[in-house]
């Protein structure tokens, strides 16, 4: 009998599937009770890695959107915008095909030549660069074009979008718009983008003049809103929280347009001639202090930019021009007889020698002709003759070496003398040795001009709200002193005078005929560390004048420093700017003396022009109108502008222009046909125009440059 082979188990192996089996669904339950006691924790704290989940849900679904202020507006004297706000755009492409919007519309760009060659049409870029940045490499959502593609103008925006290609977005930047161009650009100043790196906000930032001083106002404050919304961005409630931005103030200057871009034009174009390194001019109220033209070279406009305010943050020698304050000293301390006698030419004092700039000299003078000759030695012996200490005693009352602390105008720096042994003492009364700033000058100035009372300068007339309803502050004419006496102030304005008429003086090249005007010439050598600089041009040359001399309205005050090329004398450059604008302030003063009234300005954009032009001229203003169309688009004063009788206006209409007659014109009345029309003035000579480059009845040209010649009455 064979045996059968028998069936054997391995209970050992049973064994460990079962221990294993045990142990996986102990696993398995432990987990299952981790996650239960996880998902409990996190369900009643409602907390993640030290995350809030009901804050962050609540972010999820709430729009966050913060509101940006309205920076303020720089205004002129006039109401003009000097500084308004606008945008720049970002031109960019959205690529992905999953882009649409809720009506389906396509989002993304559908026709690659096509936006190519509408970029190429209105951007710096050719067509196949576009088309090549809309075509990467790696797949992406959107691209953009590089500095191309950046700061884009509103009015370049508008021409792209107008094409309607599909796909082209834009990303607006908060920007600052100067309409006025070169237009006291140091004293305005400068705002410009700033991206916060915590919140991506774009803020216009102050960085110059009445833009940075007066930030804090001008920015206002930003707003916020809060409101629930889906996944899908779609509000779900019209409750909504948070506040509402607060608009900046607006600030008004006390600049005169017209006065502002004649000086401008002037001193831009003696620059241009002299290539001098720097230049300065300003125009103010002799009675009130108000600085209705002020302007300098460079500014942050010029080839090589200057970042700061020359007015107030640059001092320098002012030379003889400080003899009217020395005179003025000498006469009210009772220390000036105008018949005694000096022996010019040079003196020798406090181991030094003082020198005339006629080295030779013209023999023995009176003090009357070392005013009107300005002569170094005259007034040394006259700075002596007062003594140091009564000097000093005036400088002080004229407020040198101490801040003027123009409203609008920070950073200032007072100047310096170190006022030490006889010869620097003496050399401080003819303007060496000691420093200066524009604004000091010009307030020094203000107590011979307006008999006694010396007027603090100002630029601001008044800080208004956003919506320019409530006036927040302000200021005015303010006394700041009363150096010396007004019989002392007539006295000197007198002899100013003769600084021009006398056959020695040296202001003949500032006269005007018909006008009296009371003027101190100036020429300044340059201190440095190391003595003074030498060389023919290494001069500070300047000019005061105050007109009408009897009872003096402005204050006029050019300074130009180390002319480069000079053709002819540094006086008649400076007369080249001196001259048109004292003209222009005393033609329109005599005209608001012999008017019979003034009239108030309407807006007459979109009127019919032959019938504007009949209605003023009844009123007795000069109408000119420049195209050929019906309706006026645009005029050359604006709208609530008051002006005199026999004043011109200029209205624009569409069409070709044709260049009127300009014969007797004034400079300031072709400086706002040239604005109008779009061409460059060049002007040559002071006064009225006598001749034109482009003829009459031809047709103008965009930026075609006229060239007039001038001629004073």
């Amino acid at each position: 009998m064979k045996n059968r082979g028998q069936r054997t188990t391995n209970k050992g192996q049973q064994g460990n599937r079962r221990t294993f089996g045990i142990i996986f669904y102990v696993l398995i339950g432990l987990m299952f009770l981790l996650f239960i006691a996880r998902f409990s924790q996190i369900a009643l704290l409602k907390r993640v890695n030290h995350v809030d989940l009901k804050s962050r849900a609540g972010k999820l679904y709430t729009q966050q959107q913060v509101i940006n202020a309205k920076r303020g507006t720089i205004y002129d004297a006039n109401g003009d915008a000097l500084a308004q706000n606008t945008s720049t755009y970002t031109v960019y492409a959205v690529l992905d095909h999953r882009q649409k919007g809720q009506d389906g519309k396509k989002l993304y760009v559908t026709n690659k030549a096509q936006a190519a060659r509408v970029l190429a049409a209105y951007l710096p870029i050719d067509e196949e660069k576009a088309y090549q940045t809309m075509t990467p490499k790696k797949k992406s959502f959107q691209v953009e074009f590089g500095n191309a593609g950046r700061n884009i103008s509103i009015e370049t925006m508008r021409k792209i979008k107008a094409k309607h290609v599909n796909g082209l977005h834009f990303l607006a930047t908060p920007a600052r718009q100067y309409p006025e161009g070169e237009f006291a650009t140091q004293l305005v100043g400068l705002a410009s983008p700033h991206v916060n790196d915590k919140t991506g906000q774009t803020t216009l930032v102050g960085q110059l003049g009445i833009e940075a001083y007066f930030d804090k106002q001008l920015r206002g404050k930003n707003g916020f809103r809060r409101a629930k919304q889906d996944v899908y961005g779609y509000r779900l409630s019209k409750q909504e929280s948070g506040w509402d931005a607060k608009d900046g103030d607006n600030i008004h200057l006390t600049l005169d347009s017209q006065i502002q871009q004649l000086l401008e034009n002037k001193l831009q174009s003696v620059e241009k001639e002299t290539h001098a390194s720097s230049m300065a001019g300003v125009v103010m109220e002799a009675k009130t202090g108000k600085v209705i033209a002020a302007t300098q070279r460079p500014d942050r406009n010029s080839s090589t930019p200057v970042w700061r305010n020359t007015l107030v943050q640059d001092t320098f020698e002012p030379g003889s021009t400080m003899k009217v304050l020395s005179l003025s000293a000498a006469i009210d301390s009772g220390h000036f007889d105008p018949n005694a006698t000096y022996n010019s030419g040079s003196w020798s004092i406090g181991g030094g020698k003082i020198t005339d700039w006629v080295t030779s000299g013209w023999g023995a003078i009176t003090y009357r002709d070392a005013f009107y000759r300005s002569s170094n030695v005259g007034f040394a012996h006259i700075e002596q003759n007062m003594g140091s200490k009564n000097w000093m005693k005036y400088i002080k009352r004229f407020h040198l070496l101490q801040p003027v602390r123009v409203w609008g105008m920070g950073g200032e720096t007072p100047g310096y003398t170190s006022f030490k042994g006889i010869l620097m003492q003496a050399n401080t009364a003819y303007g060496q040795g000691i420093t200066t700033n524009i604004m000091q000058m010009m307030q020094a100035f203000s107590a011979i001009a307006n008999n006694g009372k010396m007027m603090k300068p100002y630029v601001v007339s008044r800080v208004t709200d956003a919506n320019n309803q409530k006036t927040v502050a302000k200021t005015g004419p303010q006394v700041v002193g009363n150096p010396i006496k007004a019989s002392t102030a007539k006295q000197v304005r007198k002899l100013m005078v003769g600084v021009i008429t006398d056959k020695n003086g040296t202001g003949q090249a500032y006269k005007i005929p018909g006008k009296t005007i009371a003027v101190k010439t100036g020429t300044a050598q340059i201190g440095t560390s190391h003595g003074y600089e030498t060389g023919d041009s290494n001069y500070v040359y300047s000019v005061v004048g105050m007109a009408p001399a009897k009872e003096p309205k402005y204050i006029i005050y050019i300074i130009m420093k180390q002319p480069k090329t000079l053709k002819q004398p540094a006086e008649t450059e400076l007369a080249n700017v001196f001259k048109p604008v004292t003209s222009s302030l005393l033609d329109r003063t005599a005209a608001k003396k012999g008017s019979q009234g003034v009239i108030t300005l309407a807006d007459y954009q979109g009127r019919l022009a032959n019938s504007i032009q009949s209605e003023l001229g009844a009123k007795h203003l000069q109408v000119t109108v420049l195209g050929n169309g019906k309706h006026v688009t645009a005029q050359s004063v604006p709208a609530g502008r008051k002006v005199m009788v026999n004043s011109r206006l200029i209205l624009k209409t569409s069409g070709s222009i044709t260049m009127p007659s300009l014969q007797g014109w004034s400079q300031a009345d072709v400086n706002r046909l040239g604005k109008l029309a779009g061409i460059r003035v060049e002007s040559n000579g002071n006064g009225y125009v006598t001749k034109q480059s482009i003829a009459k009845g031809t047709t103008i040209k965009k930026d075609q440059i006229l060239k007039i010649e001038c001629k004073a009455h």
